[in-house]
């Protein structure tokens, strides 16, 4: 018998993989990259290997935190770990919230290391549990898949849709500060909704170091829960989770204000190609993630998964050569224009956004 925690992630599987659960907007679409039609350089010599967390990359990517906890979604937590390793990608993996809860469901999780011994692996928790369970349940999450840091989502809008949410966000602040002292890595990280400056200088000051945004403009998990509200009969939650569908810091304005805040930053909701990977560099993240793209590939083999991977992988090639950007730290300082509403969003948030076009192309 399973446990409410471990049905609840089935349920998210099921509706990601059955439903429209993307946001209204694409937010990444506003950035345009500048095309040099000379690059002056060979696409054979670009370089987009990196290091996360001690471990070798081929490309700055990380198969952004999707599922576990049920034994039926183990199967793709592995093919995952799989097309990680094989294409020198990092992993993150769902919340081990039920492994916690049920001891058994600890090898849905644990297989991912036995797949990919050599990339990085970035185990996950909510911010509510790590304020119940205290800072030592770090090391038990990074024990339980040989993790080399854990993340501490946050995802209160979607615990205020969520039948069964947790709505006590005290205290959450303290509890990261605290866990920041023991021996695991700790990241801060969003579940779609995005972090804004004022959040991002709070974390920075107690310590965090690194901020995975995901901000809005990819998977809403508004949405998700609005889709479980209404086939429980919920139809005040349902009403909630469309009305709040599209909540949010956009990722891109995300990235930005973390950034200015002195995080360093992963990229990701929304982003669903190599080309969204580069603007994302481009505007200050040193690493994007993503989720939903991989998961139907996942629920098919590994190789489905490796070919969505190797796309990215591709994209961000073809995005570096036609920037003349051999390498990622020149992709760092590649402009690009800020159109739209992000534009109009940073400009209202006291941000140059010139300074991404102009000045950068200027110094080159």
């Amino acid at each position: 018998m399973t446990s409410a925690t471990s049905s609840r992630k089935l349920d998210h599987i099921r509706i990601c993989l059955e439903k429209p659960v993307e946001a209204e907007a694409r937010p990444f679409d506003d950035l345009v990259m500048i095309h040099r039609a000379l690059p002056e350089i060979d696409e054979k010599e670009i370089d987009t290997e990196c290091s996360f967390l001690g471990r070798h990359l081929k490309a700055p990517l990380i198969i952004s935190a999707m599922t576990g906890g049920h034994p039926e979604v183990k199967k793709i937590n592995v093919r995952l770990a799989q097309a990680a390793e094989e294409t020198g990608v990092a992993l993150g993996v769902g919340s081990q919230r039920a492994a916690l809860e049920d001891k058994s469901l600890e090898d849905t999780f644990c297989a991912v290391r036995d797949a990919a011994p050599d990339v990085p692996i970035v185990g996950n928790i909510g911010a509510v549990q790590l304020k119940r369970s205290g800072p030592e349940v770090l090391g038990r999450l990074a024990e339980m898949i040989d993790a080399d840091a854990v993340a501490v989502h946050l995802n209160f809008l979607q615990e205020s849709i969520q039948p069964e949410g947790d709505k006590d966000a005290s205290g959450v602040l303290e509890a990261i500060r605290s866990a920041l002292s023991g021996s695991v890595p700790l990241i801060v990280k969003e579940t779609g909704a995005g972090i804004s400056r004022e959040v991002a200088s709070e974390l920075v000051e107690a310590g965090v170091k690194v901020i995975d945004v995901s901000g809005a403009g990819g998977m809403s998990w508004s949405g998700v829960e609005a889709y479980r509200a209404a086939e429980k009969g919920d139809l005040e939650l349902e009403q909630m989770g469309r009305l709040f569908w599209n909540w949010g810091v956009p990722t891109p304005a995300s990235i930005v204000e973390c950034r200015a805040a002195g995080a360093d930053v992963i990229s990701s909701g929304g982003v669903r190609s190599g080309l969204d990977v580069a603007k994302s560099l481009a505007l200050g993240a040193f690493l994007a993630g993503a989720a939903l793209p991989m998961l139907a590939p996942a629920t098919k083999s590994k190789d489905a998964v490796v070919k969505a991977i190797k796309a990215y992988q591709r994209g961000l090639r073809i995005s570096m050569f036609l920037c003349g950007c051999e390498n990622l730290s020149q992709l760092n300082g590649s402009p690009l224009v800020i159109m739209g509403r992000t534009r109009e969003w940073l400009e209202s948030r006291g941000f140059e956004t010139r300074k991404f076009s102009i000045y950068r192309e200027l110094s080159r």
